[in-house]
């Protein structure tokens, strides 16, 4: 039983990591991160305060927090704690901190 959980856990901690790898494997293209760079200058947004979401590339936005979309690229933006964040509208997984 013991082995059981043991390997349980592992498999457990191995689809996480996984996962978070996943979640960092997201590149922006060098002109899209132009795209969006130059939007936010000519577009700011006001910033939003979420009190126990860490900004870290691989976290997720809940749902009530606002997206903003970009044109010409794939990916939305919102401002948080006066950073502009880069999210996979799909999953609302943060893949980008622009500072």
């Amino acid at each position: 039983m013991r082995m059981h959980l043991s390997t349980a856990a592992a498999g457990f901690l191995l689809l996480a990591g996984m996962g978070a790898a996943a979640a960092q494997d997201v590149i922006i293209e060098p002109e899209q991160e132009t795209v969006i760079r130059e939007y936010v200058k000519k577009e700011p947004l006001a910033s939003v305060n979420l009190p126990g979401v860490e900004l870290n590339i691989g976290s997720t936005l809940p749902e009530t927090v606002e997206l903003h979309e970009v044109p010409n690229t794939k990916y939305r933006t919102v401002v948080v704690d006066n950073r502009t964040v880069v999210v996979d509208p799909g999953t609302r997984k943060i893949i980008k901190v622009i500072e």
